[in-house]
């Protein structure tokens, strides 16, 4: 049976049928194809020829005559345009004609690492061309070969960041010998992260300069809409711009599913109506993919999925925590066909193959509109018509894109925000630079024109010394394990069943999900915390099945620091944000809904940011702030007190309440 038809059927319960109130269309083209401007490498040309590649679409010709002539190159095409061809083409060509060249490919994942790595050794099989994989994954004993004698190196910018950079001395040959650096999914990196690795490239491109190489850079994405801004902002560097994409595209249909309005909202749960549609799909042979926002969901849609099919071994999980063994078990399952359904995180959206996938099913929106038509061409790639399902849960953003699927097509591609000049960020990257090579003014100037403020503050703080015109960092151990690039820091925690390792997740997950009495979902099988001890970096389980699974109840309290820019009700501030575990609850499986709420008293995690604040009253007439109601809402808390509220006040104090809410569901449409 088609997708359509199970999902058509399955929306046709009277429990959905209102509910199914959008439908999304995007129309198929036909390919558009052109030729090189110049002739590749016999062999390479041979290569190409018996992967099935005889001719190239418009941007990828583009692309690779582009960078073959010295350019860097930023490329934006939709999923499954064959993006691939436009570095690996280049690379390749570069290795031919010099056998000692090197390429270093930078993916944000590992599973998208493994999957291109896997399809770049089938087209260098007979070329002579050595891949290696050198990621946190990458054994010991393979580390060093691979260091020594691949001509391709796949990693991710975490490596890049830890492993790589700071022992540059033992990649001085591959250094420098390095022609290409390939950047893909560049809209990943925004935020923090963006603001890191884009410090931890000028890293890499700084010692490329002292190891006496040049190399071009080719960077992708599906869905960006400042791509030169973006390359720039990132590497500093400009590109040429290729965004006319020729390759075909199949048509796609999304129906669009809203939550409930009346009673039924109280028994209304996303997760159980995506593993019903995911188990009806696999039951009748469809290939889907469900994605769900957050690992819990994850786990818990592959376990209602399982219990409501006859085969349990057909649905999987995958998502960040697991270990390496099972991540490449799970891949390899669903590369092979063998696996007919998966609920996932956004770990599989990027760029991966799955290789005849029927349908995607999305428990909830996934936050921004990149990831949204990233996650829908997941299906249908080349000629195959795609088709999804997204379940919008009680979130008012959702509702109205459920219901105006207009605003989805409007917005195919977003704007990628990053701040490489975030003082924190820069501080931290200028003393693993420091480390790697002493900084001169001119190696400042690169990494922008805040970081010889930056760099002066660090020598007052005793964290730079400044000796002969250069910054030395004055310590012989590498800052960088220390500077967690994705987040707000902390070691990993090891999560333990007896003496089992059985995943891992960052220390601010642990504080949330792996404290005493949390429940820990892993696979389908349910785990009981018994301790965890953050001194040891520890967490310790034992298998139960307590009937329930666990919520953290978090307080966040924003405190603003130092006024930057002021118009007038609202500033731009520095701010200092605490985020305290006080507790959890207790969540039924059978649909009960919350059991209790258990007390904890975990340490509060802290860290330094920028925000906005609003100042809708007179100074000294604010009304009092609401007390926080253990949920994710964020108190502002603004001079040493508020003003008690007078009665006449009320009013506004709900209006502030509501305009809270207001801003809560349109923040991630505007700030990206």
């Amino acid at each position: 049976m088609r997708a359509q038809e199970v999902a058509d059927r399955f929306v046709s319960q009277p429990s959905l049928r209102e509910r199914a109130v959008g439908q999304l269309l995007v129309e198929g083209r036909q390919a558009r194809f052109a030729d090189l401007s110049a002739p590749l490498h016999p062999m390479l040309s041979a290569a190409l020829r018996s992967s099935g590649i005889e001719r190239f679409f418009t941007h990828q010709a583009q692309a690779i005559d582009a960078s073959l002539a010295g350019r860097d190159v930023m490329v934006v095409s939709g999923t499954g345009s064959g993006k691939s061809l436009c570095y690996n083409v280049p690379a390749l060509q570069a290795c031919m004609t010099e056998p000692a060249a090197t390429a270093l490919y930078l993916f944000p994942t590992k599973a998208l690492a493994q999957d291109q790595a896997s399809k770049l050794e089938s087209l260098t099989d007979t070329l002579g061309i050595r891949v290696g994989v050198y990621d946190g994954d990458t054994p010991r004993n393979r580390r060093a070969p691979i260091r020594r004698g691949a001509h391709v190196v796949v990693t991710n910018p975490d490596m890049l960041h830890v492993g790589i950079l700071p022992r540059h001395e033992e990649w001085s040959k591959f250094l420098r010998a390095l022609r290409y650096i390939v950047l893909d999914e560049a809209h990943v990196y925004g935020g923090v992260f963006g603001s890191h690795v884009a410090c931890v490239l000028r890293r890499l491109l700084r010692l490329c300069a002292w190891y006496r190489s040049a190399p071009r850079v080719v960077s992708c994405s599906a869905s960006v809409a400042n791509p030169e801004g973006l390359f720039e902002t990132l590497l500093g560097r400009t590109c040429v711009a290729v965004t006319d994409d020729g390759a075909p595209h199949s048509a796609r249909t999304v129906l669009l599913v809203a939550p409930p309005q009346d009673e039924a909202a109280e028994r209304f749960s996303p997760n159980m109506e995506a593993a019903s549609l995911l188990a009806q799909m696999c039951e009748n042979g469809v290939k889907t993919l469900t994605f769900c926002r957050a690992r819990v969901s994850t786990e818990l849609v592959v376990r209602y999925a399982r219990k409501a099919l006859d085969d349990d071994s057909l649905v999987e999980s995958y998502r960040g925590g697991y270990t390496p063994k099972e991540r490449r078990d799970i891949e390899r399952r669903l590369f092979d066909g063998s696996l007919t359904g998966l609920a996932t995180t956004s770990a599989m959206e990027l760029g991966i193959d799955v290789g005849g996938l029927d349908a995607v099913v999305l428990n909830g929106y996934p936050g921004n509109f990149a990831s949204f038509w990233q996650q829908i061409g997941r299906a249908g790639r080349g000629e195959k018509p795609g088709f999804a399902v997204m379940f919008a849960h009680e979130d008012p953003l959702e509702n109205h894109l459920a219901h105006n699927p207009s605003a989805l097509i409007a917005n195919r591609q977003e704007s990628v925000a990053l701040n490489p000049q975030n003082a924190h960020v820069l501080a931290a990257q200028l003393r693993c630079a420091a480390y790697e090579r002493p900084l001169s003014a001119e190696d400042l100037q690169d990494f922008g024109e805040s970081a010889q403020d930056v760099a002066e503050d660090l020598d007052d703080a005793g964290q730079l010394t400044l000796s002969a015109g250069r910054y030395f960092l004055p310590s012989h151990e590498p800052p960088a394990g220390k500077v967690d690039i994705r987040g707000i820091g902390g070691e990993d925690v090891e999560l333990f069943c007896g003496a089992e390792k059985i995943g891992e997740m960052e220390r601010w997950r642990a504080v949330q999900y792996a404290h005493e009495g949390a429940v820990y979902m892993h696979r389908a099988k349910t785990y009981q915390v018994t301790a965890l001890d953050l001194r040891g970096n520890a967490a310790h389980m034992e298998e139960s099945e307590p009937g329930y699974y666990t919520q953290p109840v978090v307080q966040t309290l924003v405190q603003p620091t130092v006024e930057l820019e002021q118009r007038r009700a609202v500033a731009l501030c520095g701010m200092s944000v605490t985020t305290s575990v006080t507790g959890f609850r207790k969540i039924a499986h059978d649909g009960r809904g919350m059991l209790g709420t258990e007390p904890l008293d975990l340490p509060p995690t802290e860290f330094d940011s920028v925000g906005l604040r609003l100042s809708p009253f007179e100074e000294g007439a604010a009304p009092a702030a609401p007390q926080n109601d253990g949920g994710r809402r964020s108190i502002c808390a603004s001079g040493e007190g508020a003003a008690p509220a007078a009665p006449n006040q009320g009013s506004l104090i709900g209006a502030v309440h509501g305009v809270e809410h207001a801003l809560l569901a349109v923040a991630p449409m505007i700030a990206v």
